[in-house]
């Protein structure tokens, strides 16, 4: 019976990726499917917020080239057309594109419909068709990304109060504190985005493989492990150098999707979907020491403080497969509601809460019999949950509920709540900062929540479909 469901499983997959695909090529939407660098580099050009003296100003953006020293134009794709002050207090990526490897002269821009608001009124400004350039060095490596972090020139850009001619500064950005730095995986992107979770600024982009999602960081030894769920591959960054160092190749098919590294940093456990197994690996050689079969649809893993046991999410099975790390085993297995998809332990790890997509009830797990000792009412579409360590309050996002909700962890009822803008995909709180970090796939940002007044620190641009998010100094 388990083979014959496991071909047809298969099979259903097989059927739902030819749709997908022919669906694809009806709508032709280009660019939706990234592809991943081979001999060529990357550049993400950020646009930092407009000066307050050109708050009047509006224009459209209709190109963006990258230069070559020897005069030769590529054009980036554009992601910003319409700039103006108004709703921009944080870094955007203006545009990006793959180029080749080599030294870069600055960058060209194209512009149209520039306005200038006054007292009288708003008055249109003349765009030169030919556009305009702007001086500022940067060099592309191979499989590398360049961030150029660009700052309009107002009083340069504005000629004769009748004329607008785009004139911008741009730097590379320098790395920031290895203490002070966040990364999130952008799956429609293939890159992690290096940022300072203190000001929110970008300081780096890492190209990936094919689909980055799950991440572990090992935060004493710098390095950072990405799942690449299209590649059936796990990637190793060195933290410091924002570098890809390492690469294993999984089995075809096992698109791994979540990652957990062991407190002791000596196993990391990569959740395959795609083959219903969990890979247990020795992260200084990068060898898979043990596979085991777990339930069907896994996506999420947890691993207790002891370092000994592994919850797997099961969520076609409504199951959760529990690991047994050292015996390198499954001791067992429990059932669920109905697709748990999230798991979090409390601050002493006696409580292991479970969120699911299609039950409206969080279940409070005995981590040691695994018994429910509690369930709260929540409602149904889970998507993302975090445990404030420091106080157990549960954070909890739902599928188009438009807000995070906390719960407080004596009374298990809802205490307030933290507006969001669309769907959440994951949450990571800074030990450092008190700030609640939140993915919001649907506008490809991650915001920073002061979790005292709720009030948003800093958005931080990170491309398209942002997955998962971790910090150093993360509690």
């Amino acid at each position: 019976m388990r083979l014959k469901f496991h071909a047809r499983n298969r099979l259903s997959r097989a059927a739902i990726l030819a749709a997908l695909v022919f669906l694809l090529g009806c709508q032709a939407t280009p660019g939706r499917i990234k592809p991943v660098l081979d001999t060529d580099g990357e550049l993400f050009v950020y646009l930092a917020p407009l000066s307050q003296e050109a708050n009047r100003l509006k224009f459209r953006l209709t190109g963006v080239s990258a230069l070559r020293e020897d005069g030769t134009a590529i054009p980036l794709a554009v992601l910003v057309e319409t700039i103006r002050s108004e709703g921009a207090a944080r870094e955007r990526i203006l545009a990006s594109g793959a180029l080749p490897p080599g030294r870069y002269a600055g960058l060209r821009f194209q512009a149209a419909d520039a306005s200038l608001k006054g007292e009288e009124g708003t008055a249109a400004l003349r765009v030169p068709e030919e556009g305009s350039r702007s001086e500022m060095p940067f060099t592309i490596a191979r499989r590398r990304g360049t961030v150029l972090l660009l700052s309009l020139r107002y009083a340069d850009s504005i000629q004769g109060g009748l004329r607008f001619v785009p004139s911008f500064a741009g730097t590379v950005p320098g790395r920031s504190v290895t203490g002070l730095t966040g990364f999130v995986t952008s799956r429609g992107a293939n890159t992690v985005t290096a940022f300072d979770k203190i000001t929110g600024r970008v300081s780096g982009v890492i190209p990936t493989g094919s689909g980055p999602s799950g991440m572990a960081l090992d935060q004493s030894r710098r390095k950072l492990y990405v799942a690449l769920t299209g590649d059936s591959a796990v990637e190793v960054v060195d933290v410091l150098s924002g570098e890809t160092i390492n690469r294993l190749a999984l089995f075809g098919g096992d698109e791994p999707v979540d990652l957990a590294l062991t407190p002791d940093g000596r196993t990391l456990l990569s959740v395959n979907s795609g083959s219903n197994t969990v890979s247990l690996i020795d992260p200084g050689s990068l060898i898979e020491e043990a596979r085991l079969p777990v339930g069907n649809g896994p996506g999420s893993i947890v691993v207790d403080g002891s370092g000994r046991r592994a919850f797997v999410l099961n969520a076609t099975s409504d199951t959760v497969s529990v690991v047994d790390i050292p015996g390198r085993q499954v001791a067992a297995t429990f059932a669920t509601e109905a697709e748990p998809v999230k798991a979090a332990f409390n601050r002493d790890g006696s409580r292991l809460y479970i969120a699911h997509r299609s039950s409206p009830w969080l279940s409070v797990i005995d981590p040691v019999s695994f018994s429910v000792t509690g369930r709260i009412y929540v409602g149904t579409g889970a998507t993302a949950l975090k445990v404030d360590t420091r106080t157990d309050r549960v954070y909890i996002a739902r599928r188009s509920a438009g807000r995070i909700e906390i719960f407080d962890a004596i009374s298990s009822l809802p205490s307030d709540f933290i507006p969001a803008e669309g769907d959440v995909s994951d949450m990571a709180i800074d030990g450092e900062s008190n700030n609640l970090f939140v993915v919001l796939p649907e506008t490809g940002t991650v915001k920073a929540v002061r979790m005292v007044t709720r009030e948003t620190a800093a958005g931080i641009d990170v491309g398209e479909d942002p997955a998962r998010v971790k910090l150093m100094g993360e509690r």
